[in-house]
């Protein structure tokens, strides 16, 4: 079987990342099975408006279900002839996890759990699967390397996506299903998620509202564009592995205060900016290492922080007719 025949799952298909890993899939030809639970923690609209394009593929087909439903998932690899799991449905959000732990436990540690199972009892040709930066903690060592210890998280949605990256190792180990765990480095792009730093400040700029800025403006990030990372996520899932864990960054830190400062002349006007202090369980930078992922998936990403926010801007206002 070659590449291009494997049918991928691929969870939270209706998400930012989710639903840009599946369009690059479906654009070359490849076979998706999507599932979404479509929950509200952002604008469901803006996820419907990502599936309809997915539902555009005849190769795409999708199931409106969540991930911590193990009977519904059983239907689904019965019907379906999947090889390869690409999980990417979880609770996102450092801030969200401090006013609602339970749904993180639900879906990052029991959906996880479920989806580990199937493909244990499933034929799975690879396991892939989205950590993050945050497992990094306050780190104090720059750049953050796989190699480094990440036994300190500092949120409870940290917490769990170190918890997946052991949960993997253990099912590697005892039933021999390939396993890569994938660090992504603040994400951003077009079809990105409201509750991130780039579309909160547009949506506000452009709304002429002020901006919360963290830290006082003090904080640095390995902003990484989509397209790079989505190109990282499809190497991992080509290129199975007994464990691995790698980071997907720019390897690029950028300060906060530049990306508003680009942001401002893409959309020709200044932001009001409201300094606060430091949020609890955020960290002040994160900058990754990404030589392994160069050398073991070819990862090489391209885009500038400056074309990023570009093509971010140009989606944005055609998406919300600005």
């Amino acid at each position: 079987m070659t590449m291009e025949d494997r049918v991928v799952l691929v969870t939270g298909s209706a998400g930012f990342i989710g639903f840009s890993l599946s369009r690059k899939l479906l654009e070359a030809g490849r076979t998706v099975v999507g599932i979404d639970n479509l929950n509200s923690y952002y604008d469901v609209n803006l996820k419907k408006a990502r599936l309809e394009i997915l539902k555009s593929f005849n190769k795409f087909s999708f199931y409106h279900i969540d991930i911590q439903d193990l009977n519904s998932l059983e239907d689904i690899f019965n019907k379906q002839r999947i090889d390869v799991v690409c999980n990417l449905a979880a609770q996102a959000g450092v801030r969200h996890s401090l006013t609602d732990p339970f749904s993180y436990q639900k879906s990052n540690l029991e959906g996880f759990l479920n989806l580990l199972e199937m493909a244990r009892h499933n034929t799975i040709s690879n396991f892939v699967y989205a950590s993050s930066s945050s497992v990094y903690g306050s780190n104090k060592k720059s750049p953050f390397s796989v190699d480094d210890r990440v036994d300190n998280p500092i949120s409870l949605y940290a917490a769990t996506k170190k918890a997946n990256e052991l949960m993997a190792h253990a099912y590697s180990h005892l039933y021999h299903i390939p396993c890569t765990g994938l660090r992504y480095f603040t994400v951003y792009g077009p079809w990105g998620r409201p509750d991130m730093a780039l579309f909160l400040f547009t949506d506000a700029i452009l709304n002429n509202r002020p901006i919360n800025v963290y830290n006082f403006g003090d904080m640095k990030r390995d902003f990484t564009y989509i397209d790079d990372i989505v190109a990282g996520t499809i190497a991992a899932i080509d290129r199975p592995v007994p464990y691995e864990v790698f980071n997907l960054g720019n390897s690029k830190t950028e300060h906060l205060m530049t990306l508003i400062e680009i942001l401002e002349d893409e959309l020709g006007r200044k932001a009001e900016k409201n300094l606060m202090p430091m949020q609890p369980g955020d960290v002040k930078e994160t900058s990754a290492d990404i030589q392994k992922s160069r050398d073991l998936l070819g990862f090489d990403p391209k885009t500038t922080l400056e074309i990023g926010i570009k093509k971010f801007v140009q989606w944005y206002r055609e998406f919300y007719k600005v």
